[in-house]
């Protein structure tokens, strides 16, 4: 399909939509005062969980933005990351302005100093962990070999830590990506793959071993935010009302992915954010984009920085956390505006 044709359709979509509220009335937008800048940038993941900030261009633009770029960051999986989050520090040095990320990924790079604000949770659970027949639980997992390429490796160590098992003693840890642990576990060469899209949905399509935790769908995980919204520090303070409305129109694009999956997933295709169709209509499926109305973000950041510190990652409180590094007026506001 034509890549004009899917815009226009999209475009379209929006326009039917405005009289619910998606598109900002001009007399809201009066009452916050002029944009301080109308430049916003974000990061640019090939996963299609991160949809919200793709389709939300046009949702931006009628906000008042005119120069909206998406950033190339390194992947987390590169070598000369060395274990460092290359989204929390493409924000922090103020080369994105905002991104999606995982709190066991961005919490420690706050507690190192990264200029980063916290400012909402958009979605809930895009995690899933693969295993070989036979095993039946994360306890099972003792003495197995367990990949992971572009998850969070926190996020195994969490898992594990919280049935009992020492993750750096009862796990063996295959996440060199020159050995492609995906195609090892395919291969059936290792015991268990944490996946993250599209890489479960690739699985799957592979029919490659069973699942035994979704983040979507298995408590503890699917209680609390996997993907929260944060934003360089300085950017937020100097720019108030431009923050507010990038958060209007990133909760707005939410409720497209969650109302609106295959146009969204074939927007995100066409405009070259990830390649496969399938794939990306399916993780639109699978994710609850509107659970952004529903839970509490301080919840999920003192529920992983109470985890994290159990697991010694992190030594901060999650009180000292919370204090210094969230700022939820904007959400708070937009609740109340959008009657979440």
């Amino acid at each position: 399909m034509p890549i004009i044709h899917t815009r226009r359709r999209f475009l379209t979509a929006l326009a039917s939509v405005g009289a619910a509220g998606l598109i900002p009335v001009p007399r809201v937008m009066a009452a916050e005062g002029a944009l301080e800048t109308t430049s916003v940038r974000f990061d640019k993941d090939p996963s299609a969980c991160a949809a919200p900030q793709y389709v939300a261009e046009e949702l931006l633009r009628a906000e008042g933005f005119t120069d909206i770029r998406y950033v190339e960051t390194a992947p987390y999986s590169s070598p000369e990351m060395m274990g460092r989050d290359p989204l929390s520090l493409a924000i922090g040095r103020g080369e994105v302005d905002f991104g999606l990320n995982f709190p066991v990924l961005f919490l420690p790079e706050i507690e190192a100093g990264v200029a980063m604000t916290m400012l909402a949770g958009v979605h809930v659970g895009c995690l899933e962990l693969f295993v070989q027949g036979g095993i039946r639980s994360i306890g099972d997992l003792k003495g197995k070999s367990v990949g992971l390429n572009n998850a969070p490796p926190h996020q195994l160590t969490l898992m594990a830590a919280e049935v009992g098992l020492d993750p750096a003693k009862d796990l063996h840890w295959v996440t060199d990506p020159a050995l492609n642990p995906l195609e090892l576990f395919a291969a059936g060469k290792i015991d268990a793959f944490l996946g993250y899209p599209p890489e479960p949905q690739e699985l799957r399509a592979r029919k490659a071993g069973h699942v035994i935790v979704n983040t979507a769908v298995d408590r503890p995980w699917s209680q609390y935010y996997c993907c929260m919204l944060l934003g360089n520090r300085e950017y937020v303070r100097s720019h108030p009302v431009a923050t507010k409305r990038v958060l209007r129109a990133l909760f707005k694009a939410a409720d497209l992915c969650a109302t609106e999956p295959a146009r969204v997933a074939r927007q995100l295709v066409d405009r070259s954010f990830t390649d496969r169709y399938d794939y990306a209509l399916q993780t639109l499926n699978e994710i609850p984009y509107d659970k952004w109305r529903e839970y509490d973000p301080e919840d999920t950041v003192r529920f992983y920085a109470l985890r994290l510190h159990e697991a010694g990652v992190i030594k901060s409180s999650p009180q000292k956390i919370i204090a210094e590094n969230t700022d939820w007026r904007f959400l708070n506001e937009l609740k109340r505006e959008l009657k979440a």
